[in-house]
């Protein structure tokens, strides 16, 4: 009778495999990432350079030390909460009012008919280095208030006997912080993007 012993790996034992990652362990990364850099936590290469390892990552021992040094939570509070995939506001002949300490998700649905529309982002909590708004807006006037350095891009909305205006200050030279994309469709009214002013130092 042959004894084996337990520990150890004999001539004949079969290495443990790696434990594969799914979907959802990627995105989990992913999101830990896309916090972490809008927190500072990161810097926009390290943060390139880690989720490309992260989307391609076949196994849970290559994604481990891409988090490795983020776990902890920021400053101040608990970690981060995960942003909300959507976000939809709908209002008729009303107003609709956002502003100060507010989370963003990462879709914003504004579903508007003859409203009074503000969106202030400048003390919004960041969770994603992009916010989407998709408007389906009617009548009425959209005001969309900006901090130094979120950009804008227009490029996917569609304005029918409306206006809109997006002027940002060519002094402001603040790094990127927040792509804001426009996207769906306004008849019969205005957009007016505004970046609040960047405060002056000294005299």
């Amino acid at each position: 009778m042959t004894t084996r012993a337990s520990g150890g790996q004999g001539p004949g034992r079969r290495a443990v495999p790696a434990l594969r990652a799914s979907d959802e362990d990627r995105d989990r990364v992913a999101e830990l990432l896309r916090t972490a850099v809008v927190d500072g936590r990161l810097d926009p290469v390290e943060f390139d350079e880690r989720l490309g390892a992260a989307l391609t990552a076949r196994t849970l021992d290559a994604l481990a030390p891409l988090t490795a040094d983020l776990i902890a939570a920021p400053a101040g509070g608990a970690p981060a909460r995960p942003a909300a995939e959507l976000l939809t506001i709908k209002e008729r002949h009303g107003s609709v009012h956002r502003a100060g300490r507010w989370t963003l998700p990462r879709r914003l649905a504004v579903r508007t008919a003859w409203c009074e529309v503000t969106l202030d982002l400048t003390g919004a909590v960041r969770t994603a280095p992009e916010l989407v708004i998709e408007l389906r807006v009617r009548g009425g006037d959209v005001a969309l208030i900006l901090a130094p350095g979120m950009t804008v891009d227009a490029g996917d909305l569609s304005v029918r006997h409306g206006a809109l205006a997006i002027d940002r200050d060519p002094r402001d030279t603040t790094p990127g912080t927040l792509h804001v994309r426009l996207t769906g469709r306004m008849r019969h009214a205005r957009l007016d993007a505004r970046w609040h002013p960047v405060a002056t130092q000294g005299r």
